[in-house]
């Protein structure tokens, strides 16, 4: 976050007579206007009497190995303040609610839009490479992520391996097997699968990151154990995940392995403990910190993942 610095008691003084003359703003649009830290003005926004902010969309579990027990709430305290919350005079509430509304129609028209295009995505795999689906009986996708909670964004960011500019959320495709699939058809659907990624990373009219995994169901009944942090990652995915192509009956039997191993009550646990996470990480930034955050408490307020983007 290499942004100008400016004194915290400031802030305050700063944001107001911007939204009084712009109107509300997201984090993002108060930001740019600022060009300030973004921890200062979330900070001083949520301490200050004179301003409201309206956060929207849904908060859901994420796994952190940075996190004692793992669990931790999405998006970040950063994400959410920049991508997914409206600031504005306090006394203003019509046209603080008119733009919170606009902004979540934005966020879930994003949202279907993905929906869509990885919808696409596997149609053309099918088609364009000639993979063999050995029956729909055999095969299922799901769809996992921002997307499922129509919590996707639209804000440029880094991809991670290649550092290539991307459109926000990335699409995260998991493609179950039934066990009795040949390996040598999975290995020609990975192949494909990464084709496709490669081709939607580098097209500049689409710039989508694809994340992705193949497997069979033996290998989600063992990663129902639950007993590492990769496993209880691929739980929380499976327990998130919407069919998109396939075989409803594997879909469902998928699903099923939550309940009978007990995987579901424990993501219901980390969940509520995430919540208390974030509680326990909002009061702990908003009342320590005058001139700027430290350095051991960044993963506090976003993640590993978005260091790249928010640095």
């Amino acid at each position: 976050m290499q942004s100008r610095p400016f004194l915290a008691v400031s802030v305050e003084d700063q944001i107001i007579p911007c939204i009084e003359r712009k109107g509300p703003l997201t984090g993002t649009e108060l930001r740019a206007e600022l060009d300030g830290d973004p921890f200062l003005i979330w900070k001083s926004c949520l301490r200050s009497h004179h301003l409201s902010v309206r956060r929207v969309g849904t908060r859901f579990l994420r796994l952190d190995q940075r996190v004692e027990g793992f669990a931790r709430l999405s998006p970040s305290i950063l994400r959410e303040f920049l991508t997914y919350s409206v600031v504005g005079i306090a006394g203003d509430v019509n046209a603080l609610e008119h733009r919170a509304q606009d902004l979540s129609a934005h966020i879930r028209q994003v949202s279907e839009r993905k929906r869509d295009l990885a919808r696409n995505i596997v149609a053309e795999i099918a088609g364009r490479f000639g993979i063999d689906w050995v029956g729909d009986e055999h095969l299922c996708v799901m769809i996992a992520g921002d997307i499922v909670y129509d919590m996707a964004h639209d804000v440029p960011r880094p991809e991670r391996s290649t550092g290539k500019m991307v459109n926000g959320s990335d699409l995260d495709l998991i493609f179950i097997l039934d066990d009795r699939v040949p390996d040598a058809v999975m290995q020609k659907l990975d192949e494909a699968i990464y084709k496709m990624k490669y081709l939607h990373l580098i097209n500049p009219s689409v710039r989508e990151e694809i994340d992705y995994v193949v497997k069979k169901f033996g290998r989600m009944r063992e990663q129902a154990a639950f007993d590492t942090f990769r496993r209880m990652v691929a739980c929380k995915i499976l327990q998130e995940g919407m069919l998109l192509y396939g075989s409803k009956a594997l879909f469902q039997t998928a699903k099923s392995l939550l309940d009978e191993y007990r995987v579901t009550e424990k993501l219901e646990a980390m969940n509520k403990e995430a919540e208390q996470v974030r509680q326990q990480a909002e009061a702990y930034l908003l009342g320590e910190h005058p001139d700027g955050m430290h350095a051991e408490d960044i993963y506090l307020f976003y993640t590993a993942e978005e260091s790249e983007e928010f640095e």
